[in-house]
């Protein structure tokens, strides 16, 4: 009778575990590209732009020397870029 029970349950937890992956099969794509649109809008390339520029103002505001703060916007920059890149790779691979 232990054996039934488990049976069942195990049945019962499949559907139940295979109805969750089948939702989140069509509903993370439609999150992924909603996020990567407003990532690469005129917009969002607009605001990173003033981001860097920001950046890199208040570094200098801060007291950080000319050349320390203009190798530091080059690598915010790059983290932004390697960012970008990374969400074009999971939007080409769907």
């Amino acid at each position: 009778m232990g054996e039934e029970k488990r049976s069942r349950h195990s049945s019962k937890d499949a559907a139940e575990v295979a109805e969750i992956f089948e939702t989140l099969s069509s509903k993370i794509p439609e999150m992924l590209n909603g996020v990567l649109s407003s990532l690469f809008s005129v917009e969002a390339a607009s605001n990173m732009g003033k981001a860097v520029s920001e950046f890199r103002k208040n570094l200098i505001e801060g007291g950080i020397p000319e050349e320390e703060a203009m190798e530091m916007t080059r690598e915010y920059l790059g983290t932004l870029t390697s960012w970008s890149k990374m969400m074009r790779e999971v939007r080409v691979s769907k």
